[in-house]
C-alpha cells in the first residue's frame, strides 16, 4: 500500500461514520454537494455572460466573449465537479497535507519532503516570470474557482469534507490562488521524472560486490542497453530535421560526450551471486523513503504513454489522424477533466477555440486540439535529476577544496488538531539535502562508488538532489501557447516553453502536416571519464565542480521531425533518437515493445490502405504481448518430468495447463485462458529466478526491462542466475526453473480459478480496482469505501502492451492493475467533430452524481464516444445549459 494511502487510512480510520451510513440522512449529505448544470447564476467575478453547455456525460463546453471570462468559467466548472480533488492536491503540493488530515506521522514526513524540495516556493517564484497574459488567465481561473466557493460550506463542496470533518476541524476553505495551479506542475514533474531509482540501484549493486568486472557485468545485465536495432527510436537518423541530424558533424569534431567507468577504487572481486542479497535491504529502504513524496499521477512500471500520428497519405480521409492514451495510475475520479473552451468570436482579442483534456486546478487544455492543430503527449523521460554526494561539515560543505556555507531556512508544518513541527532545510549549490528528510537516504552516501582520492566523510556522505523542476520556468506559458497555435511554427514555439516535465509532443494540422518535437530543459554533463560523469547514471561528486551540470541542450538541437517519409510517427516512451545523437537524454528508456508493436501495425494497416479512426481506436486496445513469442517456445520445449524435478503426476497436471500455450496468439483479452496461465508462469518464473537474490523494491516487476534481462538468459542454460541460492545442495538449470514455473503457475491458478484450465480467464486475475483518495483506501471503514469506490472490473491488456494495463509481478499472486491508459483520444483532422474519446472514469468527483464513473465500463470495453467541437455539434449534443452572469448592479 502506498504511503499516500497509508496517510488516508490513518486519517480516517477513527472516524465516527455509523450515523452517515445507517440513516436516511446520508442521502441528503451525499447529494448536498451536487452542482446545478442548468439555469442561471450570478457570478461576481464575471465581466460578461458565460454559457456552459454539457452533454449527456456532463462534459462542459464553455463559451465566453473574452479570455478572462472564459477561464473564470473553466475555474467555476472545475470547482463544481472536482474541488475536493483540487484542494487535496494543493495540500500535497505545498507540503501541507497534515493540515488537511490531521496528526499523522506519515503525512508529516511527506510534508517535510515536499517542503524540502520546495514545490510551492518554486511555483511562487515562477509567477512573475510568466507572460502578463498567462498571469491574467491564472488569476481569472482562480476568480472563477473562488466564485463557486463563495457562500458554500465545506459540506456544500464535497461529501469528503463531511467525512474528514468528523476528525479535523473544517470550518472554512481557503481561497484559490494562481500559485496553487502552478504547484501542480511540480507534482507532475516529480511523478514523471525517470532514472533516479536506476541511479541508486546501480550504485548499491556495484558497491555490494566490491567493484571490479563482476559488478560491471552484473549492472550491465540488470540494466541492459536499449535494443536500437529491434525497436526503432522515435526519430531514426534518416528522418531527423533537427537535433539528431547534427550528430555526424559533432562526432567528427570530437564534441560528443562519452562516459567510461575508469579512475575508481577497485578493492577486489567478489562473488556476483552474493551482491544481490546484500543490496536488497538498503535499496528497499532508500526507495521506500523516496516514496514518502505522495504520487498523484503514479510512478514506476506502467507510467508512460502511447501517442502516434498518421499522415493523410495513409488514411481513408486523406487527412491526418492523431491518437493518444497517457498511462498513469488509476484513481477515482480519473486524473483528467474533459472540457471545451471557446471564445464566442475567435480573433486576436479572444483567440481560444480548443477542446480536450485538462487537469482540475489548472486552466487551459493540456492535450487535445483547436480548430487548426492537434497535439498529443507521452513522457519523454530524460534524466533531469542527479544525486550529489556532499562532504558536509559544521554548517558548510566542501566545494573545490573550500568549505562553503550551506544555505538554510526553517519551515513550520502545521498539523490539524496537533502541535506544529519545525524543520531546517539545508541546500548546496546543487539543491536541497534530501538525506535530512528521507529516512536512510544516507545509505546511498555510504555505499556509492567514489574515486580513491575522495575526501572522507565519516561513515558516508550526505546526499543532495539537483532537479530541473526546482528552477523556476515558464511551462504554464506553453499551455496557452499550445491552445492557440495555428501551425507548425507556432507549435514549436509553444514547445520551446514546455520546460518541465519534458514530454514527447506529436503534432497534426488541418493542412495535412504531421510532426514531432522533443521539448524540455534537459541538462548536459561534462564529458569526463568518471563513472557516470557524462550521462548521470551514477551518483555524482558534489565537492568537485567538474561533476556539475554544464548547461542544457539547446532547443534547436533537440530531436524534431516534420512530415517523415514513412508517413507516421510513434512515441511510446522508447528511445527518442539513436546512439548517434550527440547528447545523452537518458540511458534508461522504456525498451520499446509497445512502440514497435504500434509501428508494425501501422505498417500493416498502411499497406492495406485507408487507415480509419476506428482502426486507430482498435490499435489503442491491442493486447498482444511482445515478449510471449520469445518465451513461449522455451516453455513448450522444456521437458516435464523427473529430469526437471517433476513427478509423473505433477508432469501430467502441468501438461494439461501448458496445452493452453500451444497455438496461442500471444494476445491478452480479458477472457483469455492462455493469457491467465502465461502471466502466472511469468510471475513464477521471475520469483524462482530472482527472489533468492533480488528482494523488496528491487524484485522484478515484470516490465520491459525484465524482458531484456530474461531474454538472453533463455539462451544460457547454465547461467548462475538460474541457480536458486536457497537450495545449496542443488544447482538449478534453466529447464528446471522453467518447469517449476509451469508447475507452480498451474497450482496457483487451480487454487484461485479452478481445476479446469479451459475455464480460466485473464480478467478474473487482472482487475481494475479504482480508489478515491484519500477516503477509498484499505483500512477505511467499509461503508465509506463503498461510497467512494466502484466495484473491481476485469480488464484485458497487461504490462508493456499497447493496452497498457500494467501489473506488478513482484507482488506474488496479485495481478491487479497498477497503471493504465488514463484516457484515449483519436483526433480526426478531416472532421474534428468526428474525433472520439473516452475517459477512465467520468467528469464528476461526487459519488452520487450520474457522471461519477459513467465512462469506466466503456473504457474497459475499448469503446469511445463522439467528441463534438463545432458550435452546431456542441449545441446538438447539449443536454444542460448553465448561464453564468455578472450580478445586476
Amino acid at each position: 500500500m502506498s504511503r499516500l494511502r497509508t496517510v488516508a487510512v490513518v486519517a480516517v480510520s477513527v472516524l465516527v461514520v455509523t450515523a452517515l451510513v445507517l440513516t436516511v440522512a446520508v442521502v441528503a449529505l451525499v447529494r448536498q454537494p451536487l452542482p446545478d448544470y442548468s439555469g442561471e447564476v450570478d457570478v461576481a467575478a464575471l465581466g460578461a455572460e458565460v454559457r456552459v453547455v454539457r452533454d449527456e456525460r456532463g462534459i462542459p463546453q464553455v463559451y465566453a466573449d473574452n479570455p478572462e471570462d472564459l477561464f473564470r468559467g473553466q475555474g467555476y466548472v472545475h470547482a463544481q465537479d472536482r474541488f475536493f480533488e483540487m484542494d487535496f492536491r494543493r495540500h500535497v503540493t505545498s507540503g501541507r497535507l497534515a493540515e488537511l488530515v490531521g496528526e499523522n506521522q506519515a503525512a508529516i514526513e511527506a510534508d517535510a519532503v515536499v517542503r524540502t524540495l520546495g514545490w510551492r516556493r518554486v511555483a511562487e517564484a515562477e509567477l512573475p516570470l510568466l507572460e502578463p497574459a498567462t498571469r491574467t488567465y491564472l488569476q481569472a481561473y482562480a476568480d472563477g474557482v473562488n466564485a463557486y466557493l463563495d457562500g458554500r460550506s465545506p459540506a456544500d463542496l464535497s461529501v469528503a469534507y463531511t467525512v474528514l470533518g468528523q476528525q479535523v476541524e473544517l470550518d472554512s476553505i481557503e481561497r484559490w490562488e494562481p500559485a496553487d495551479s502552478l504547484a501542480w506542475l511540480k507534482a507532475m514533474a516529480w511523478d514523471l521524472k525517470t532514472n533516479y531509482t536506476d541511479e541508486i540501484g546501480r550504485a548499491l549493486t556495484y558497491d555490494a560486490v566490491g567493484g571490479g568486472e563482476p559488478a560491471d557485468a552484473l549492472v550491465a545485465q540488470l540494466y541492459p542497453e536499449y535494443p536500437y536495432t529491434r525497436h526503432l527510436p522515435i526519430v531514426p537518423p534518416e528522418q531527423a530535421t533537427a537535433g539528431a541530424a547534427l550528430a555526424p558533424a559533432l562526432r567528427a569534431q570530437g564534441e560528443v560526450p562519452t562516459s567510461a567507468p575508469t579512475g575508481l577504487a577497485d578493492p577486489g572481486v567478489g562473488d556476483v551471486t552474493e551482491v544481490l542479497d546484500s543490496v536488497a535491504g538498503p535499496m528497499a529502504a532508500v526507495t521506500r523513503a523516496l516514496d514518502a513524496v505522495p504520487a498523484l499521477l503514479g510512478r514506476g512500471e506502467g507510467i508512460g504513454s502511447n501517442s502516434w500520428v498518421v499522415s493523410g497519405e495513409l488514411t481513408a480521409t486523406g487527412s491526418p489522424l492523431l491518437a493518444n492514451d497517457p498511462h498513469l495510475a488509476g484513481s477515482m475520479p480519473g486524473i483528467w477533466y474533459q472540457v471545451g473552451l471557446h471564445c464566442t468570436d475567435v480573433g486576436e482579442a479572444c483567440p481560444f477555440d480548443v477542446a480536450g483534456y485538462s487537469f482540475s486546478g489548472l486552466p487551459g487544455v493540456v492535450v487535445g486540439h483547436n480548430a487548426d492543430i492537434a497535439w498529443g503527449v507521452t513522457n519523454l523521460g530524460p534524466d533531469v535529476t542527479d544525486f550529489f554526494l556532499e562532504r558536509v561539515g559544521s554548517g558548510t560543505y566542501l566545494r573545490d577544496g573550500q568549505q562553503v556555507p550551506l544555505e538554510t531556512r526553517t519551515e513550520t508544518i502545521q498539523v490539524a488538531g496537533g502541535e506544529p513541527r519545525e524543520i531546517e532545510i539545508r541546500s548546496t549549490v546543487h539543491g536541497p539535502i534530501v538525506s535530512d528528510v528521507i529516512d536512510q537516504a544516507d545509505t546511498l552516501g555510504a555505499v556509492a562508488p567514489v574515486p580513491p582520492d575522495s575526501p572522507i566523510q565519516g561513515t558516508g556522505y550526505e546526499v543532495s538532489l539537483q532537479w530541473t523542476a526546482l528552477t523556476p520556468g515558464r511551462t504554464a506559458d506553453a499551455i496557452f501557447a499550445l491552445n492557440t497555435a495555428a501551425d507548425w511554427d507556432d507549435f514549436r514555439a509553444a514547445a520551446q516553453l514546455f520546460e518541465v516535465p519534458a514530454q514527447n509532443l506529436v503534432y497534426a494540422d488541418t493542412e495535412g502536416n504531421i510532426g514531432y518535437q522533443a521539448p524540455g530543459v534537459i541538462p548536459t554533463r561534462t564529458p569526463g571519464t568518471g563513472r557516470g560523469q557524462a550521462d548521470g547514471t551514477w551518483p555524482r561528486l558534489g565537492w568537485d565542480s567538474a561533476w556539475d551540470w554544464t548547461g542544457t541542450i539547446p532547443f534547436e538541437e533537440l530531436p524534431s521531425v516534420l512530415n517523415p517519409e514513412e508517413g507516421f510517427i510513434v512515441t511510446a516512451n522508447q528511445a527518442v533518437a539513436g546512439p548517434e545523437y550527440p547528447y545523452v537524454l537518458t540511458r534508461d528508456w522504456d525498451y520499446g515493445y509497445r512502440s514497435q508493436r504500434i509501428r508494425e501495425r501501422l505498417d500493416e494497416l498502411g499497406v492495406a490502405g485507408g487507415i480509419t479512426s476506428a482502426q486507430m481506436s482498435e490499435l489503442q486496445n491491442d493486447t498482444r504481448n511482445g515478449f510471449a513469442p520469445l518465451l513461449v517456445p522455451s516453455l513448450l520445449a522444456v521437458p516435464l518430468g523427473t529430469s526437471t524435478g517433476l513427478t509423473p503426476e505433477a508432469a501430467d497436471f502441468t501438461s494439461e495447463a501448458r496445452e493452453l500455450l500451444d497455438g496461442w496468439d500471444a494476445t491478452q483479452p480479458q477472457e483469455s485462458s492462455a493469457a491467465a496461465y502465461y502471466n502466472a508462469v511469468w510471475s513464477q518464473l521471475l520469483e524462482l529466478t530472482f527472489e533468492d537474490e533480488l528482494q523488496g523494491s528491487i524484485a522484478p516487476n515484470g516490465g520491459a526491462r525484465w524482458f531484456e534481462v530474461v531474454g538472453p538468459l533463455l539462451q544460457n542454460d547454465e547461467s548462475v542466475l538460474w541457480d536458486d541460492q536457497r537450495t545449496p545442495a542443488v544447482v538449478e538449470t534453466r529447464d528446471q526453473i522453467l518447469a517449476q514455473a509451469l508447475y507452480a503457475a498451474r497450482l496457483e491458478l487451480t487454487s484461485s480459478l479452478g481445476k479446469n484450465p479451459e475455464e480460466w480467464e485473464w480478467g478474473k486475475l487482472h482487475q481494475l480496482e479504482l480508489e478515491a483518495e484519500p477516503l477509498g483506501g484499505d483500512g477505511v471503514p467499509g461503508p465509506v469505501r463503498e461510497l467512494f469506490n466502484p466495484d473491481p472490473l476485469p480488464v484485458g491488456g497487461g504490462t508493456s502492451i499497447v493496452n497498457a494495463t500494467s501489473w506488478n509481478a513482484a507482488l506474488m499472486d496479485d495481478y491487479s492493475v497498477t497503471g493504465l491508459p488514463s484516457m484515449r483520444m483519436v483526433v480526426d483532422l478531416a472532421d474534428l467533430d468526428a474525433s472520439t474519446w473516452v475517459d477512465l472514469t467520468g467528469i464528476s468527483a461526487h459519488p452520487w452524481s450520474p457522471h461519477y464513473g459513467d465512462q469506466t465500463q466503456a473504457w474497459a470495453a475499448g469503446e469511445t464516444f463522439p467528441w463534438p467541437f463545432s458550435r452546431g455539434a456542441v449545441d446538438e449534443a447539449g443536454q444542460n445549459t448553465l448561464l453564468l452572469r455578472p450580478p445586476a448592479a
